[in-house]
């Protein structure tokens, strides 16, 4: 297997993501992905793979915070967001229930500070519908910050897009 092209955040990536409070730990997580997990990237592993090691790393420069790949409570109750129609599903028709790729939040209560999606560079599936879903997590949720990630797979070992919302 060939080496990635890339392990490391570039400078402007970098200076990107300091424009946010969560900016710091997200840096920070996203060089120990790459660093120590470049191989995930490489074999193009499923998204929750990646996600989780991201996770297990943010956590570590989040302290105060819970971090968890795929929660999907808000209180008690399932996270929904309205404003989407995406994916009708018959069960639902107030509105759909979502599953962030990675927050940082109290749990239990209404006290959301980060929430991510993640798309890996193969994938197929449309990169405004996570667009669309920070938003209503951000407008609806209350979540502080709200930040896209792209990472190249396949060999790249990158990432390759960022967004704040």
């Amino acid at each position: 297997m060939s080496e990635p092209t890339h392990v490391a955040l570039s400078a402007e990536q970098e200076a990107y993501l300091s424009r946010t409070p969560a900016g710091a730990a997200v840096t920070r997580a996203l060089r120990d992905l790459l660093e120590r997990d470049a191989h995930l990237l490489q074999v193009d592993a499923n998204e929750r793979s990646i996600t989780f090691r991201f996770a297990t790393y943010l956590q570590a420069y989040l302290p105060e915070w819970e971090v968890d790949c795929e929660f999907n409570r808000d209180g008690i109750e399932p996270k929904r967001l309205g404003h989407l129609a995406l994916y009708p599903d018959d069960h639902d028709d107030e509105a759909k229930t979502v599953y962030p790729d990675v927050i940082a939040h109290h749990r239990g209560v209404e006290d959301n500070f980060l929430v991510l999606e993640f798309k890996k560079s193969t994938s197929h599936v449309s990169r405004d519908i996570d667009s669309r879903k920070l938003q209503g997590y951000k407008r609806q949720l209350g979540y502080a910050h709200a930040l896209f990630v792209e990472v190249g797979t396949g060999g790249q070992a990158c990432v390759v897009g960022l967004e704040w919302f």
